[in-house]
Formats: structure tokens, sequence, C-alpha cells
């Protein structure tokens, strides 16, 4: 379901709480001072153009209509102040011209300066028609009006400002959210690639393993169809785990993978032995699972191993084997995924290779401890 932009809610509150109070005040105005019909409809003029600048700035497209509103209310305020004689009809121009100064891209305080100075000049030239009481006219026909045009044009830019913040958490948010999306598409990438590669691997040894006891001089039909039928179940359940990845119900269970790659390596040739420091932490078995599924399927295919060594606590694992390549440490790109879950859960994951020895190493934080001494 959609929601509307915070952005957009304060505009719709701003609209829904001022409008109706510009058209109120605007209202009393005209009925204030207009004298004939025409003169009303000149304010009413300005008061209309206020009105809609407010509309589209609380729309978010001011500048859509900024020239013709200023263009209006800068023409309502000298006939304001030669003909009808209102010292109100300035609230106007400076209303529409602090919705539009902060929009603008360069210029805003020279804009603002200039606003003010207009207000002013035109509240000037009423002495020009009334010649009496000069201090009472400079107040109320230029003091006042330029000060509320400055404060108001000043209010504007803070406010400006603030929908600048709530625009630029808005568009974090939205980032936020994307990179959940990209994580978890990787974070299912990297399963994925967990569940078909050690599988296709493992049925491609298995095969192999069946066609030679067939194939060979002393052929064992029994052996080769056991075989065939192990590969019939693995995929059999590695078809079972790509729907439960898909329907996110999809969890390692450490023992299995321990016995799983316990029969593969001795399928392979490979002794195996396993060391139990601790029992595993239920919170750190299937993270520890995939670690050992990707180090297993990575033994198979890269090293010419003889010998494997797995050590398991409570929260870490260490996988150590032989037969590896006598080169720089190869690019893994499993393991670098894996490296990076590993992190995220505030753990560590090591890979270092040292003449023909292999290691893979991941150790977990001790959430349970630290879930006690909170207590």
């Amino acid at each position: 379901m959609d929601t509307e932009p915070a952005q957009g809610q304060l505009r719709r509150l701003n609209l829904t709480m001022f409008l109706p109070l510009l058209a109120v005040v605007g209202a009393i105005s005209v009925a204030d001072y207009a004298r004939s019909w025409w003169e009303a409809v000149v304010l009413g003029a300005g008061v209309v153009a206020t009105m809609v600048c407010f509309t589209r700035w609380a729309a978010g497209d001011v500048l859509r209509v900024a020239l013709p509103c200023l263009v209006v209310t800068a023409a309502v305020w000298p006939f304001a102040v030669l003909v009808v004689g209102s010292s109100a009809a300035f609230f106007g121009v400076s209303c529409v011209g602090s919705y539009v100064i902060p929009q603008l891209p360069r210029y805003r305080v020279a804009a603002a300066a200039a606003l003010a100075v207009y207000v002013g000049v035109v509240g000037a030239t009423r002495l020009l028609v009334s010649h009496e009481d000069v201090p009472g006219v400079l107040f109320q026909f230029v003091l006042v009006p330029v000060g509320v045009t400055v404060v108001v044009v000043g209010l504007m830019f803070p406010n400006k400002g603030f929908y600048d913040v709530v625009d630029e958490l808005e568009e974090a948010r939205d980032r936020e959210a994307e990179l959940a999306v990209i994580r978890e598409r990787v974070r299912f990438a990297g399963d994925l690639h967990d569940i078909q590669g050690h599988t296709l691997h493992v049925v491609k040894l298995k095969t192999a393993l069946a066609q030679k006891l067939v194939d060979g001089d002393t052929a064992d039909t029994e052996r080769a169809k056991q075989e065939l039928r192990e590969i019939h179940a693995l995929v059999s359940e590695t078809i079972a785990q790509t729907k439960e990845l898909a329907y996110a119900q999809r969890r390692l269970n450490l023992s299995a993978e321990l016995e799983n790659a316990r029969n593969l390596f001795e399928a392979a040739g490979i002794r195996v032995r396993v060391n139990r420091e601790a029992d595993v932490d239920q919170d750190a078995s299937e993270l520890l699972g995939q670690v050992l599924r990707e180090t297993t399927t990575n033994i198979l295919r890269h090293a010419q191993a003889t010998r494997v060594r797995i050590t398991l606590s409570a929260t870490s694992i260490t996988i150590v084997n032989d037969g590896a390549q006598r080169a720089p440490l190869p690019e893994l790109r499993g393991l670098a995924a894996l490296r990076q879950r590993v992190a995220g859960d505030g753990g560590e994951l090591t890979v270092e290779q040292d003449d023909g020895r292999f290691l893979t190493a991941a150790t977990l934080p001790h959430r349970r401890s630290e879930a006690q001494e909170n207590r």
C-alpha cells in the first residue's frame, strides 16, 4: 500500500490550516476598504492571486504560477495605496514573494531585498495623495508593510530548509529500502548458489564414481545402483530446499551438514576428523552450517585433499585441509559472500593458504553470554 510522503502530508496540513484563514482575512479586507464594486474586484484579484500561489506552494510547484501571481499582487498594492487608501493590500505581494523567493535557484537575498524596497517605495507614494499626518502615513504604509514583509520572507527561508531536510530524509528512507531489497536479493542468490552449486558438484562426483563402478574390470553393479539412488535422493532434497528457500522456510542444520560433509569426503577418499570442543549455540548453527557447506564444496572442487580436520566450538568452526595449490590465495566468491554475512552478524571469517594447507575459520559473537550479562 502506497503511503503519502511526509513532505506531502506537511504541505497538505498547511493548506488545510491556512487557506481558509487567507480567504477570510482577504474577504474582510476587501469588504472593509472597497467603496465600489470595481475596487472590490481589483482588491479581490489580489486575494485570489495570493490564494492561488499558496495552493501551488502547498502542492510543491509554486514557480509555475509565480510570475502571474506576482504581477497581479504587485499591481494591486499601488492601486490600494493611491486609490483605495488601504494599507493592508501589501500582504498579497508579501505573501506571494515569501512563497516564491526561497524557491529561486539563486539571487534569493537580492530578490528579498528588492521586494522589501518595492513595498516601501509604493507605500511612500501615499504621501502624494495624503499630506496630513506624515509620520502616521509613513508608519502605516511604509514601516509596517516593510517590516512585515521582511519578517514573512525571512521566516520562509528556514521553512524551505525544513522541507529540504524532510525531502532528504524521504530520499534516504527510499534508498535504504532499495538497499534492503538489494541485500535480500544478494542473500537469496548466495543461498541459491550454496544449494545448487554444492549439489551439482556432488552429483558430478557421484556420477563419475557410478560410471567407474559400471565400466571397471570388476563391475560393482550394486554399488553403482546405490550411488544412483543417492544422486536421486540428493536431487530431490535440493528441489525441496530450493522450494523452502523460495518461501523463506529454509534453515540449515549444522549436524546434518556435518554428516553430509563427512560422507562426501569419505566417498572422495578423504580422511575426516571432527573435534567437538563444545555444543554449538543454536543461534550460530545455521551460519556455521553455511560456512561448512561452502568450504566442503571448495575442497572437493579446488583441492587435492587427503585429510580434513573440522573443529567446532560454541560459536566457531575451523576447517583445515591439505592438498591446496601452492599459489597465491585464489578468489573464492562464495566465501567472500559468506564473509559479508558473518561480518554482518558481528563475527569474522578467516581464510588462509600456506604451503599446501588451507584454513577456513568462522567465529561469531557469544550472544547468549552477552544477553546474560545484560540481565
